[in-house]
């Protein structure tokens, strides 16, 4: 969602005219923004549609929005496609389940469609992991997922993914979209949120202990992420037996969970137990708000951002995180596009944790951070300027150019 949004203000610019088709806010079950509504230029058009009630579809085991408002945005796709000409269908949602809209307008309407692949849709990690660690649903979702994308990816007419490694993957397992268009596109940086906190009155769920070195890391949990995750919970075990200004930390976990407010589970707490640094860690599953989330990040001490095993992930979060503009600690897979961004940038450190000395390197960077925690990172902003929102906005519209010249 946020690809779009940041990019609104700037594709008229670049010569495309857009039509936002979303789902109406009091049917997603996480945290909402109104404040976002902010950000959204007046003269753009939004069209919401409604999705069938979580009263009734739980009780057929069913909750993802993607199939709640399936219909519906099918039919209102089909009323603005039948009454106005429309270049392109740009699709760019984690909702994977409305992506086979595609294919069925393309059939009916001869329109190309582009899919933005932000994370994997059939995710194949959980196969390789115990049932313990898969998510509630997991054979379902898998099976669900792999049927839409197969139904959908070989008639897709471009791809754009903050991954190549998610292209690769794609093309490699349907050889028909070989030769279609594709573009790997970072998030970008929306400056003008940050420009916007300051003048909107966020509201504040929650409030740091100014007397402690809060190390902060909003986003999902999950087991994918055990292996960063037990790196830095090792490395701050090893710190507290060394240096004391570590028992002077909170780690701050927040937004862990996709699920409903008060029915996610806690993920990374059970593995701080395993290091036995538990008393040091706060979890928190429930989302907060866009706007609150940069507050947060805004009023911490330390950001963390940790990684998946997956070798191809990529944090769409990155660049919030470098524009809150404080120490800043990711731990990446080496092979992660976020490694030699953030050493380009000299925004802050990175640990490899597939290296040999990934332990050293961990305690060595929270060292540094809690004892220097009020310096902010000498950035380069002048390259920073390559990963706003404006010039990925740019890029963006260039490849829908491509796309419609190829068809």
């Amino acid at each position: 969602m946020h690809r779009v949004r940041q990019g609104l203000p700037y594709f008229k610019s670049f010569g495309w005219e857009p039509t936002v088709l979303c789902v109406k806010p009091k049917h997603v079950e996480m945290a909402t923004d109104s404040l976002l509504n902010e950000s959204i230029p007046k003269a753009v058009r939004v069209i919401k549609v409604n999705a069938f009630s979580t009263k009734y579809t739980r009780k057929l085991g069913l909750g993802n929005l993607g199939l709640r408002a399936f219909w519906q945005l099918y039919r209102k796709g089909n009323m603005l496609l039948r009454s106005e000409n429309f270049d392109l269908v740009y699709f760019s949602t984690t909702m994977f389940a409305c992506m086979p809209i595609g294919r069925l307008w393309k059939r009916k309407f001869n329109v190309p469609f582009i899919i933005d692949m932000q994370d994997p849709w059939r995710n194949d990690y959980y196969l390789t992991v115990p049932k313990s660690e898969q998510p509630p649903k997991f054979w379902f979702a898998h099976r669900l997922n792999s049927t839409l994308e197969k139904f959908t990816i070989p008639h897709v007419n471009g791809i754009v993914s903050v991954s190549q490694g998610y292209i690769d993957i794609l093309k490699e397992r349907y050889p028909s979209i070989q030769k279609i268009p594709s573009k790997v596109l970072t998030f970008g940086a929306a400056v003008k949120d940050f420009e916007l906190i300051q003048d909107l009155k966020i509201p504040q769920t929650l409030i740091f202990d100014t007397n402690k070195t809060n190390i902060v890391y909003v986003g999902r949990g999950g087991h994918d992420m055990k292996q960063s995750l037990s790196l830095v919970f090792k490395a701050f075990k090893n710190g507290l037996e060394q240096h004391p200004q570590f028992k002077n930390c909170k780690l701050w976990f927040i937004g862990t969970s996709y699920a409903p407010d008060g029915q996610g589970k806690k993920t990374i707490v059970p593995l701080a137990e395993t290091y036995g640094v538990e008393k040091y860690i706060e979890e928190i599953t429930d989302r907060k708000s866009y706007f609150e989330v940069l507050s947060l990040l805004k009023k911490s001490d330390v950001i963390l951002i940790p990684g998946s095993e997956d070798k191809n992930y990529t944090a769409s979060k990155l660049y919030p995180n470098i524009l809150a503009k404080k120490p800043l600690l990711c731990i990446f897979h080496s092979n992660s596009s976020v490694v030699s961004i953030v050493k380009k940038l000299n925004a802050g450190h990175v640990v490899e944790f597939d290296k040999a000395n990934a332990l050293q390197e961990c305690e060595k960077a929270i060292l540094s951070l809690i004892n220097n925690h009020e310096l902010v990172p000498k950035t380069n902003w002048n390259y920073f300027d390559t990963f706003t929102a404006k010039t990925m906005t740019k890029a963006q519209c260039d490849f829908f150019e491509t796309v419609i010249s190829t068809n």
